[in-house]
């Protein structure tokens, strides 16, 4: 599904550089676009980094869980 729609952005992103060859696209209309794309990236940017800090608080719990397990195994 993620080909589909990337191809469909990539076709209508190829009729928009058209239009803007023939001058037919408005740079205001560019603008808002661009604007839009800018804020969906920097919210997912913003949910990509809180989602890997709380990975890595896992990863860190559980390296230490390991840590006290192999305590144990090597005692015995």
């Amino acid at each position: 599904m993620m080909t589909f729609i990337q191809k469909a952005m990539d076709w209508v992103l190829e009729k928009e550089e058209e239009a803007a060859k023939n001058c037919h696209a408005d740079p205001q209309d560019v603008d808002k676009q661009i604007q839009l794309i800018e804020a969906k990236k920097e919210t997912l940017v913003k949910r990509c980094k809180e989602e890997t800090d709380e990975m890595e608080h896992v990863l860190n719990r559980l390296h230490a869980i390991k840590a006290q397990s192999l305590k144990c195994h090597t005692k015995n």
